[in-house]
């Protein structure tokens, strides 16, 4: 399995048999959730497009591997989603198969997706790899693999003595602790360990910083996740290091 990290997304692509582009919470339609709470911004959705669309062209993958939040308002659909949705999904499966894991905001994509295309919300495998949005316990199909996913939007902050000096997308790779599964599951002795992904939001003003998610977990696997052997990597691939020598002795 090879993996190559696009830092003009974020998005990755993990080849195997098959080369798959992945991408997560694209939160088309967030611009009309912000107005609602009166933030008024113009439509991004037709440059968060055109920029996937530019992925697609530089990476030339065999399928788009959606991990959810896809669009953005819940419990319902809004206006800018039903108008903006049924294009976007088009002009996407026009070039390339989807394969779409619903997240937790995904509430009645059903409606615009073709029969296929939608994935179980617990996850499943796709060439030897794991995927799923990240809300929902994993499956069992998932364990003793790598299991990639979304939800937790990872953003790195680096601070100096006066303050923030950098943030930025960064993935965070770690293993996972079997014996804290929610699900209730005891992992055999033999069992292979899984290790799990997080990918960084695709959509431009979405973030949640690092620190944030590892002292304050809010999903199944952030809570398995082993903070002692959790990794930092940018969006474009470069290695920060662990996630041990970024942080504070107080915040572990």
């Amino acid at each position: 399995m090879k993996m190559e990290f696009i830092g003009e997304g974020p998005a990755l692509v993990i080849e195997g048999e098959q080369r798959m582009l992945v991408v997560a919470d694209l939160h088309f339609g967030i611009e009309a959730d912000l107005a609602a709470h009166g933030l008024h911004f113009k439509s991004r959705s037709e440059c968060r497009l055109e920029r996937l669309h530019s992925v697609i062209d530089s990476t030339k993958p065999d399928a788009l591997v959606l991990l959810g939040d896809v669009k953005h308002s819940i419990p319902t659909l809004t206006w800018q989603e039903h108008y903006e949705l049924p294009k976007i999904l088009d002009s996407l499966r026009a070039r390339i198969p989807l394969h779409v894991f619903p997240g937790n905001h995904d509430i009645g994509i059903e409606r615009f997706l073709h029969e296929g295309e939608i994935q179980p919300k617990d996850g499943a495998i796709l060439d030897g790899v794991g995927y799923l949005h990240g809300h929902m316990i994993p499956s069992p199909v998932l364990d003793g693999h790598l299991i990639v996913i979304g939800h937790h939007h990872p953003l790195l902050s680096l601070r100096d003595e006066v303050g923030c000096a950098l943030q930025t997308p960064a993935y965070l790779r770690a293993g996972i602790d079997a014996k804290k599964d929610p699900g209730g599951r005891t992992p055999s002795d033999n069992s292979i360990p899984s290790r799990v992904l997080f990918v960084p939001s695709f959509n431009e003003i979405a973030g949640y910083d690092i620190l944030q998610i590892i002292k304050k977990p809010f999903s199944p696997l952030s809570r398995m996740m082993q903070k002692e052997n959790t990794e930092i990597i940018l969006a474009d691939g470069t290695y920060i290091g662990p996630l041990r020598a970024l942080i504070p002795d107080e915040a572990d």
